[in-house]
């Protein structure tokens, strides 16, 4: 996918305001600046332990705002509905839409429905059971507010807001018919208002991205390639659940390359980690915040996982079959 990005969808649609590929486009037309951004979600079941599809799309996009600094001010919400699809599947995912949207403090003010005919094709085939999403959400970022990668820098502190990997289990879990005494749920949830009281603590925050697809890997990675960096975490110090973490043995998966849909990472000046990490924890989706890992000059730049047993592990970015489909 970042080949394709780079090598085909860049070149011909390039401007100052697509190329740093972040998590929303910064207008700065207005004062507060407005943030854009969109995102398409096809993810199946469509139903899972947790959340589903319009809980997802509507977290996602005011997520991919609050990762700019930026506060939701409103969301399109485009639906293409396949032939098929029982209405008592879209009204409970509609229903979902409208909870999540009031949890976020964001409405929906526009959008499109579109129905398409019916695709023969095996179960076990499917991207999206008869339901794909896309939104669309404008924020308004404080002015002041200045995040990104060129303000990283060696002897920073990374930063995850909670346990990881519990999205991306959840939904693969019951893909698969596995089954756990605990029940293992969906992460996805709006954090807007985790992000205001992380920014609002005074904390000196450099930059910020939530761990979707690639999981928390692929956001390191990111990190030490935007950079040229090497970041350290410590296998001790991530927050796994225990059923998080049975549930990747048995499904073969590396719990950092897995989907989050309701975590934060966060680089913050060294001196203000331990404030960072006790403002999130006086937030519900932020108790289980930890420091994980600094940023250092080590050459060459690489992603490396302190393991318990003291030993070090090359953490690379996820692709391919190891990188299910959950988002």
């Amino acid at each position: 996918m970042v080949r394709l990005i780079r090598e085909h969808l860049l070149p011909p649609l390039y401007n100052e305001r697509l190329a740093p590929l972040a998590d929303a486009a910064v207008l700065p037309w207005s004062d507060p600046e407005l943030v854009f951004t969109t995102d398409s979600y096809v993810v199946s079941p469509l139903e899972f332990p947790g959340g589903d599809i319009g809980r997802l799309a509507v977290a996602g996009t005011v997520n991919d705002l609050a990762m700019m600094g930026a506060q939701p001010v409103a969301l399109s919400l485009a639906l293409i509905i396949e032939e098929g699809l029982p209405l008592s599947v879209l009204q409970r995912v509609l229903n979902s839409i409208a909870a999540t949207a009031e949890e976020a403090g964001v409405c929906v003010v526009t959008g499109d429905t579109k129905v398409i005919e019916h695709r023969h094709q095996a179960a076990s085939d499917r991207a999206a059971d008869g339901l794909f999403i896309n939104t669309a959400g404008v924020g308004r970022r404080p002015a002041g507010v200045r995040l990104g990668l060129e303000r990283v820098a060696p002897g920073d502190a990374i930063i995850v807001s909670g346990t990881i990997a519990d999205h991306g289990l959840a939904v693969m879990s019951v893909r698969h018919g596995i089954q756990f005494d605990t029940e293992l749920r969906s992460d996805a949830a709006p954090l807007n208002n985790l992000v205001q009281t992380l920014l609002d603590g005074g904390v000196e925050v450099k930059f910020m991205r939530d761990p979707t697809r690639g999981g928390l890997a692929g956001v390191l990675a990111d990190i030490c390639e935007g950079t040229g960096l090497t970041v350290e975490i410590e296998e001790s110090r991530l927050p796994i659940s225990p059923t998080a973490h049975h549930a990747a043995e048995m499904l073969g998966l590396d719990p950092l390359t897995v989907a989050n849909e309701g975590k934060v990472v966060a680089v913050v000046a060294a001196a203000a980690a331990d404030r960072a990490v006790a403002r999130l924890r006086t937030h519900p989706l932020g108790r289980q915040a930890a420091r994980i890992g600094q940023v250092t000059p080590a050459r060459p730049p690489l992603v490396e996982l302190l393991t318990r047993a003291g030993g070090r592990r090359i953490v690379q970015r996820p692709y391919g079959e190891e990188l299910p489909r959950i988002c």
